[in-house]
């Protein structure tokens, strides 16, 4: 028999809003709250405390490892915040996402690779900081066939690899390595400046032609699959015909897209769970950064490496596996390496994150420092940020620019990142950290775009 795993990676950030400390959870399901760091960034928490005893049985009831048949899925969603339902938002705007993070290990304290899409799902792909990466520089950057990508490895152990996603960018990004299949939506409209185009319904089903493709269902096959939804990126279109209404501003029209994402994404999850090998499928939720609405009079995202933008939801739901939340920092950069554990493949040297499946099985893992990396492209200048647990308190540094001027924030007194710390022993430690990682850091420049190439294409501006 197949077992399978959706790794529903919604690559998503986070809201500048405070976290309450072990509020009740909303959700039908329970969920346990394991991890050392303290509610310091910008999501409710809504995990409800459980004896150490509860924590021990559940992960004595839970297997040691994955199934050695599993399959992997990722749908990621462009631009989804943090400060979702089940993170104590108040408007039920992902009933299914909702949902399905009450049956998952949620990961709290989860951070993007960077704070725009280029930048995150690059270094999702590579395991790397973007940085790292040889790629051209622009801001729409084309990321060079010399990079190892992990589907590549994936593809070479005999792994069937499909993958779909609805902008014109993912056309010429450079993402189609090691992919068997590899579609974009039909019909787009191209605007280098926002997104006008509404593809979750076309995404959808191009996921379940490529799922339902017969030979998936074969006991000897094992496929990775890709699918990126785009809807919740701006511009934040309107979908009243969709009987879809919080209102007009912003933050009302983006709810609206999350809603409408939402809808797409339990169609997908439906076909899934019909499936020969639906019943034994795990899911993760994670997505590839944030969104502004005014916070440090910022709007959508990318140039910054603030909270809103780079902290981001995280959930695997494997069966067996006890739903709890964990409170301890992880990376997006743990992404390729779990999954390529999941597949039971070795770990990939080059790869910088560590597999988190020890953790979903149950394992005591320590907290690590998660770097947060933004080159200099086209269109921005650099960024390199740092998160820390010190003790129970998180902390954070953000380098500005070449010449690393640099603020630490105590996450915990300050989510919204509005008091710099700009001296002090904590601001020396952090300094030190975030110094440490760019020497271990290997970056690469540009391969064309380098100095005098600005062409600010894509401004900060504030959405139609």
């Amino acid at each position: 028999m197949k077992t399978s795993i959706v790794a529903a990676a919604c690559f998503a950030a986070a809201l500048g809003c405070a976290k309450d400390k072990d509020t009740a959870a909303p959700s039908a399901a329970p969920a346990t709250s394991v991890g050392v760091a303290s509610s310091s960034s910008t999501v409710a928490t809504t995990s409800a405390p459980v004896a150490a005893a509860a924590i021990v049985d559940a992960a004595a009831a839970s297997p040691a490892r994955p199934p050695a048949d599993l399959d992997v899925l990722v749908i990621s969603i462009d631009s989804l915040r943090a400060d979702m339902p089940w993170a104590g938002y108040p408007r039920p705007i992902a009933p299914r996402l909702t949902a399905l993070e009450a049956q998952s290990v949620s990961y709290t304290e989860a951070h993007s690779i960077s704070s725009y899409t280029s930048m995150s799902l690059g270094g999702f792909l590579g395991g790397k900081l973007p940085s790292e990466l040889s790629r051209d520089g622009y801001f729409f950057g084309t990321y060079a066939k010399s990079n190892l990508f992990f589907p590549e490895v994936l593809q070479k152990a005999g792994i069937v690899t499909l993958s779909a996603h609805a902008h014109g960018y993912f056309k010429n990004a450079g993402f189609e390595q090691g992919f068997d299949k590899y579609e974009i939506v039909q019909g787009l409209k191209w605007n280098n400046t926002t997104d006008e185009n509404v593809t979750g319904p076309q995404q959808e089903a191009i996921a379940e032609r490529l799922l339902g493709d017969a030979a998936l269902a074969e006991p000897k096959t094992r496929f990775f699959a890709w699918f990126h939804f785009l809807d919740p990126h701006d511009r934040y279109m309107a979908h009243d015909k969709d009987g879809i209404s919080y209102g007009k501003s912003l933050r009302d029209r983006y709810d609206g897209e999350v809603t409408f994402c939402d809808q797409q994404i339990g169609k997908l999850l439906d076909f899934v769970h019909a499936q020969p090998w639906g019943a034994r499928t795990a899911i993760i939720v994670t997505a590839d950064h944030g969104e502004a609405f005014g916070e440090h009079h910022q709007y959508v995202h990318g140039f910054e490496l603030w909270e809103n933008l780079v902290h981001v939801p995280l959930f695997v739901s494997l069966p067996g596996v006890a739903p709890r939340r964990v409170t301890t920092p992880r990376s997006a950069l743990d992404l390729a390496p779990t999954i390529l554990d999941l597949f039971g493949l070795p770990a990939e040297p080059a790869f910088r994150g560590t597999s988190l499946v020890p953790e979903l099985y149950g394992a005591d893992q320590p907290p690590r420092d998660v770097p947060i990396d933004l080159p200099a492209t086209s269109d921005n200048d650099r960024r390199r940020a740092l998160i820390h647990v010190e003790g129970k308190a998180l902390q954070k540094v953000i380098a500005f620019g070449t010449q690393n001027r640099m603020q630490a924030f105590d996450l915990d007194a300050d989510p919204g990142e509005l008091a710099p710390i700009s001296s002090g022993d904590m601001f020396t430690a952090m300094s030190a950290r975030l110094k440490a990682v760019d020497g271990e850091t290997h970056d690469l420049p540009p391969t064309s775009c380098k100095e005098g190439c600005l062409n600010g294409g894509y401004a900060k501006k504030k959405p139609d």
